[in-house]
C-alpha cells in the first residue's frame, strides 16, 4: 500500500473547500492505492486533491479562503457504489412474489402488478428505492427496464429531487409477447408508447439533466421469439445516436434454448447480430450462455456483463460463470435487481454474496476475491455505463462521488487501521465481507452531501414509506394480486 499526494490547484473566489480526512481511503485508482490517514479535498462537484491527512490538512489550513474540515477518524471511504441493475419501479412489489420460478414469477405476479401501476405510483417508488440506494451507499444507477406506466417523467423527478446519479433505460418493444411460449405480458397495452421515437424523444428532453446527473438509456426487452430484425432497429438506433444500451439476457435456463432453437445462434451472437454489443451495452444476468462462443464476443466488443447473484439464485435461474468472465477479460459489473426477487437494493448484500458464492460453486477459495468485488462495484459498474473518466474511483478531477463506512462494529471487530501495516484485517475484506448499508455514514454525490450520520439529507424517510403503503394498497386492488399464504402458517 502506498500513499501518494496528487492535487489540482483550488479555483480561487470559488465555492469553499470541504476537506475530508483521517480516514483509510480505497481509492480504485489504476496502481489501486490504499490511503491510511488519508484525505481527500472538494470543491464544488469535484475531487481536488487526495493524499495524506497530514499534508492536506496543513495545505489548505493557510488558504484564505473557507476550507470545512470533517473529521472522519477510524473511518473506511470508497468510491460510491454503482448499481447496474435495478428496476426503480418495484420497490412497491417487495415480497408479493416469493418461491416462484422466473416464468411464473412475470406473467403470474410482476407484470400484472405493473400493469396497475397509475398516477404517482412510479413516483412514489422510485423515491422509495432512491431511498433506500442513498442510505446504503449506492450513488449511481442503471435503470434497466422503465416501463410507460411507471411514468418516465415521474422517476426523472424524483431522480432531479434526491441528488444521486442515474441513467434511466427507457423499455423499447415492438410488438406483444410471444404466444407460442405462453407469455403473455399485460404491460403490453402501452406498447405505443414503448417505441424508438419515443425513447429517442426521452433523451432528447432528459439526458444531461440535472448537472449532467442524468443519462437517458434504452432497455430492450429479452427476445423470446420476436423478430431479430426488431432488436436490429434498437441497436441500430443507439449507435447512431450514440445512446446506452441494456437488455436482460440468458437469464433463464429455458432461454439459451430459446436462442438456440429459434435465432440459431448464442445469447451474444443473437446480440452481436441485432447490433446490441459494444462498450455503452450492458447485458443483465447471462448464466446461461454459450461459453466458448459468448465469452470471446463478450471481450472483443467491449460488452458488460451486470451480475446479480442474489436475484439469480432466488429465482433458481442459476449462478453466472463470473470467475470464466473475468479470466476472459470480460468488464463484470454488479446489479441488485428488483425488490421483489433480491428483496433489497443494498449493494453490501449483493459483494458479500458475489465474494462467496463461486468459491462454493467451484469449489475453490481463491475465486473472485473481495478486491475484485470491490472493483466490480465501483468502477467497473462506472465503465459500464461509460462514466469511468467521471467516477468510480477517487482521483483528483473526478466528480466527488463517495461513501463514508463506519467499520467499528462487533461484526467488523477487530478491525483497526493501525494494524493493516502489521498484517491485520484489511479495510476491502471489512467492506466486503463484514459491513453492511447498515454501516454506510455518509454519502456525497456531485459534491453534495446525501446522507450523513446515517440519515437522509434532502429526503423525508417516514414520509416515503407512509407513502409506499398508500401506493401499493391501490396497485394490489386494481390487479387483484396478493401475496401467497405460506401453508401451515396462519395469521391470528
Amino acid at each position: 500500500m502506498v500513499s501518494p499526494v496528487t492535487s489540482a490547484a483550488p479555483v480561487p473566489g470559488a465555492e469553499k473547500i470541504t476537506l475530508y480526512c483521517n480516514a483509510t481511503i480505497i481509492t480504485l485508482n489504476p496502481t489501486r492505492d490504499i490511503i491510511l490517514n488519508g484525505a481527500l479535498a472538494i470543491q464544488g462537484s469535484r475531487i481536488i486533491d487526495v493524499g495524506k491527512s497530514s499534508s492536506l490538512s496543513q495545505k489548505y489550513q493557510q488558504l484564505p479562503q473557507d476550507v470545512e474540515v470533517v473529521d472522519l477518524a477510524s473511518k473506511i471511504v470508497i468510491p460510491g457504489l454503482v448499481n447496474t441493475h435495478s428496476h426503480l419501479a418495484q420497490s412497491l412489489l417487495r415480497g408479493l412474489a416469493e418461491d416462484l420460478p422466473l416464468h411464473s414469477w412475470l406473467c403470474d405476479a410482476i407484470w400484472p402488478l405493473e400493469a396497475c401501476y397509475a398516477a404517482d405510483d412510479g413516483y412514489v417508488a422510485a423515491r422509495l428505492t432512491i431511498a433506500e440506494m442513498l442510505k446504503s451507499g449506492t450513488t449511481c444507477f442503471l435503470e434497466s427496464m422503465l416501463t410507460h406506466g411507471s411514468g418516465f417523467e415521474n422517476v426523472v423527478r424524483a431522480v432531479g429531487e434526491s441528488g444521486i446519479r442515474g441513467c434511466l433505460g427507457k423499455l423499447v418493444k415492438f410488438e406483444e409477447s410471444n404466444t407460442k411460449l405462453k407469455i403473455s405480458d399485460p404491460r403490453d397495452k402501452d406498447i405505443s408508447s414503448m417505441s424508438v421515437a419515443s425513447m429517442l424523444e426521452a433523451h432528447r428532453r432528459h439526458h444531461g439533466s440535472f448537472n449532467d446527473r442524468l443519462h437517458v438509456w434504452a432497455a430492450a426487452g429479452t427476445p423470446r421469439g420476436s423478430p431479430l430484425s426488431s432488436h436490429m432497429g434498437i441497436g441500430e438506433a443507439c449507435r447512431e445516436h450514440d445512446i446506452g444500451l441494456t437488455m436482460h439476457c440468458a437469464e433463464a435456463p429455458k432461454d439459451l434454448t430459446i436462442y438456440r432453437d429459434m435465432y440459431s445462434c448464442s445469447p451474444v451472437e443473437f446480440c452481436q447480430q441485432a447490433k446490441l454489443t459494444g462498450p455503452k451495452t450492458v447485458l443483465a444476468h447471462m448464466v446461461n450462455l454459450d461459453l466458448d462462443v459468448d465469452l470471446p464476443l463478450l471481450h472483443e466488443s467491449g460488452t458488460t456483463v451486470a451480475h446479480n447473484p442474489n436475484s439469480n439464485c432466488k429465482l433458481a435461474s442459476g449462478i453466472a460463470k463470473v470467475p470464466q468472465m473475468l479470466d476472459a477479460g470480460v468488464n463484470v459489473s454488479l446489479g441488485t435487481d428488483g425488490a421483489p426477487c433480491g428483496n433489497t437494493y443494498d449493494m453490501f448484500r449483493e459483494m458479500h454474496l458475489a465474494g462467496i458464492i463461486h468459491k462454493g460453486a467451484n469449489l475453490d477459495a481463491g475465486l473472485v476475491g473481495a478486491e475484485a468485488v470491490l472493483e466490480m462495484a465501483t468502477i467497473n459498474g462506472a465503465r459500464a455505463l461509460g462514466l469511468q473518466d467521471q467516477i468510480g474511483s477517487l482521483e483528483v478531477g473526478k466528480k466527488a462521488d463517495f461513501v463514508v463506512v463506519d467499520p467499528g462494529k462487533l461484526y467488523s471487530a477487530p478491525y483497526d487501521e493501525a494494524q493493516v501495516l502489521e498484517g491485520g484485517l484489511d479495510p476491502i475484506t471489512a467492506v466486503v465481507y463484514s459491513c453492511t448499508g447498515a454501516d454506510v455514514e455518509k454519502v456525497v454525490v456531485d459534491g453534495e452531501l446525501l446522507v450523513d450520520s446515517g440519515k437522509l439529507v434532502k429526503m423525508d424517510e417516514k414520509e416515503i414509506m407512509e407513502a409506499a403503503k398508500s401506493s401499493i394498497r391501490g396497485i394490489r386492488q386494481r390487479s387483484g394480486i396478493k401475496a401467497a399464504k405460506k401453508k401451515g402458517w396462519n395469521f391470528v
